[in-house]
């Protein structure tokens, strides 16, 4: 009879180990000591500093808008649950597609005039981000302004695919 129910016993205690939960997957963020760590989206810029965690990022997206005819504006913006919006820029003077280049000849020669104007005053609008309070200032909204197109594309795909691939990135644009 002891033998038996010893015999009970032994099975019973193998069924109730077999049930036992499997040791739990790590999923992120990933706990290391005090410090927790998930996959960010960093850039360093020359006008600051950007970073944002990868799942709080809803979209990643790029645009070109012409401001009163006279400039034209090519923009990343990073969207977040959060409240804060990340936005990229680098504006250029808008040429237009006059015949014998007309247009153009009159917009280089407005760069040219704003750029001596800039530099007797030292400040250097068109490496800043300018705002024009009431009119331009946007609540929570964090932006940079770059100085050539090339880094503009850079930060697009950048951000595009740490977010596509939940992918820790760090970018440094000078």
């Amino acid at each position: 009879m002891i033998r038996i129910a010893l015999a009970l016993l032994l099975i019973l205690s193998g069924r109730l180990s077999a049930q036992a939960p499997a040791a739990p997957t790590p999923t992120t963020p990933t706990t290391t000591g005090n410090n927790v760590s998930f996959p960010m989206w960093r850039c360093s810029l020359p006008g600051g500093n950007y970073s944002v965690a990868l799942r709080s990022v809803v979209s990643v997206s790029t645009h070109e808008y012409l401001v009163d005819g006279v400039a034209r504006v090519t923009e990343v913006n990073i969207d977040t649950t959060g409240s804060i919006l990340a936005r990229f820029y680098y504006i250029e003077p808008a040429t237009p597609n006059a015949p014998l280049g007309i247009g153009t000849a009159t917009l280089e020669k407005t760069q040219q005039l704003l750029n001596e104007a800039t530099e007797r005053t030292g400040q250097d609008a068109w490496k800043k981000v300018v705002k024009n309070y009431p009119t331009t200032t946007h609540a929570r909204t964090v932006e940079y302004r770059l100085t050539n197109r090339d880094q503009i594309n850079t930060i697009f795909s950048s951000a595009e695919e740490a977010f596509r691939l939940n992918k820790n990135t760090t970018l440094k644009v000078e």
